[in-house]
């Protein structure tokens, strides 16, 4: 049984009875290897009455019982082999070792490390995005590649091992009972658009020609035939979610609406859902910034900045970094290590000019915001730069005046270009933060510390990235924990 084909199998069904089976089994390609890697999940799955359910996995039991475990068929092929060599070592022990091959594989699977947004998903149990579900099925798709040595064929029980351990580890993704099938299909969907553009891979273009695939051709086929290619064609380029004209529309709109006065803020915030695909698309591949901006230049609005940071989180960047700043300002002004920088010595100066105690608040955590790199001892012209040009090109902040209430000014630059100008230092060091994530920018290394710091409490990971030696005994996390409870979201503009 192990060597049959999906036929086969099917035939095997209507012998049996279950021939009302024979479609889902041929659209799912379970074969006789399939078959017998079948969970109770599975057969869930792919049979709807409870009926069929019983007879089909009272007869892979009684197949399995009947079945000799692998120890004994690998003593006999050695014994075998030793007897009747002329007999082993032809097609039976290839199918064999390629049989054992596969059974390491699955036994030996586990699910691959996910980057930090999408463990933070999948820690809320929420059932994920479409953006969120294409990156999971990327880095599955990869981590399957790596476990093939490079092939991109993976075979029909190596899709269920995947995929069934992808949700026992996550229930919450089985989706009211058709999770299985649904990530299985987005799967192999995803690596028949892996598969399709490459020209240079012996096994892909043997696959091709095996299959009629021809560069420049279309099959000359039946009609059903040829239906059935539009449709192949529509699911390989299905993961893009490209509709040419559709999508062009929608990008003229966000451009012209972002050169008028009055803008349509929720019809904006609509069109920017619909074309969040191909924007990250466009930014795991490394598209040039200016490309991006030109095309979504609604990025460039802290607003903006903040929801596709949200999107791709579930974290209100702009709440948290106004309670972070509430709560630890005092204390870094009070370290010993700022006491005397230019930066401290200026707030000092500019204190004794006011009494509103709203802009006192304003002014401090205007300079703890500057100071936090010289508590951490980074390079702070990668964090802020006061009353200077801006030379680094990761994201960095413009600080003019920043204690003159009359003319202060806050922007974002990114690759040495202004990107936004902003309100107050919340919104700027709110700003800063979201453009690493949003644009998926590196760190610099000499400016890790602080953002660690910064995204370990934006995040309230349990224990906050540490602190330096010297300010740990003056700086200790607040007792209460950051919350959402902080003032509004600011103002779209």
């Amino acid at each position: 049984m192990e060597n049959w084909s999906v036929e086969q199998v099917c035939n095997w069904l209507k012998q049996r009875n279950l021939g009302e089976l024979v479609p889902k089994f041929r659209e799912e390609e379970v074969s006789g290897a399939a078959l017998l890697a079948l969970n109770d999940r599975m057969v869930q799955q792919l049979v709807k009455k409870i009926g069929h359910q019983a007879v089909l996995m009272d007869l892979i039991k009684k197949y399995q019982q009947q079945k000799s475990g692998l120890e004994s068929l690998t003593y006999g092929c050695d014994t075998a082999s030793q007897k009747f060599p002329e007999v082993v070592s032809g097609k039976g022990l290839k199918s064999f070792f390629a049989r054992h091959k596969t059974l390491q594989w699955t036994s030996s699977y586990a699910l691959p490390e996910f980057p930090y947004d999408v463990k933070c998903i999948l820690a809320e149990k929420k059932c994920p995005d479409h953006s969120m579900r294409i990156r999971i099925i990327e880095f599955l798709q990869a981590d399957m590649t790596k476990y093939l040595e490079g092939s991109l064929y993976p075979n029909s029980q190596q899709y269920n091992t995947v995929v069934n351990a992808l949700l026992q580890a996550y229930p919450f993704l089985d989706e009211d009972g058709n999770g299985f099938l649904l990530w299985k299909r987005a799967l192999k969907d995803r690596f028949k658009y892996v598969r399709r553009p490459i020209e240079d891979d012996e096994q892909v273009l043997r696959n091709k020609c095996k299959f009629g695939h021809r560069r420049g051709q279309t099959r000359k086929s039946s009609c059903a035939e040829n239906k059935l290619d539009d449709v192949q064609v529509q699911v390989e380029e299905e993961p893009a979610r490209l509709k040419g004209s559709t999508m062009d529309l929608h990008i003229k709109w966000l451009n012209q609406e972002y050169m008028k006065t009055q803008r349509n803020w929720e019809e904006v915030d609509n069109r920017m859902n619909m074309t969040t695909e191909i924007r990250r698309k466009m930014i795991s591949n490394k598209a040039p910034l200016k490309d991006i901006l030109k095309l979504f230049p609604f990025l460039r609005c802290p607003y903006q900045l903040f929801r596709e940071f949200q999107i791709l989180t579930h974290m209100d960047i702009y709440r948290k970094t106004v309670k972070i700043l509430e709560i630890y300002s005092e204390n870094i002004l009070s370290l010993y290590v700022v006491r005397n920088n230019p930066i401290n010595i200026m707030l000092r100066e500019n204190l004794k000019q006011h009494t509103e105690e709203d802009v006192l608040k304003c002014m401090k955590m205007t300079a703890a915001c500057l100071l936090l790199p010289e508590v951490f001892g980074d390079d702070s012209s990668l964090f802020a730069v006061v009353n200077e040009e801006v030379k680094a090109v990761t994201p960095v902040l413009e600080v003019k005046n920043p204690f003159n209430v009359n003319s202060c000014e806050f922007a974002l630059y990114v690759e040495r270009e202004e990107l936004a100008q902003l309100d107050d230092c919340p919104t700027a060091l709110a700003a800063l933060v979201a453009a690493f994530r949003v644009f998926d920018i590196p760190c610099p290394r000499r400016i890790h510390r602080t953002l660690n710091f910064l995204e370990s409490l934006v995040f309230e990971v349990r224990n906050p990235a540490s602190l330096p030696t010297q300010a740990k005994t003056e700086l200790e996390a607040p007792k209460h924990p950051v919350s959402d409870s902080a003032s509004t979201t600011p103002l779209r503009s």
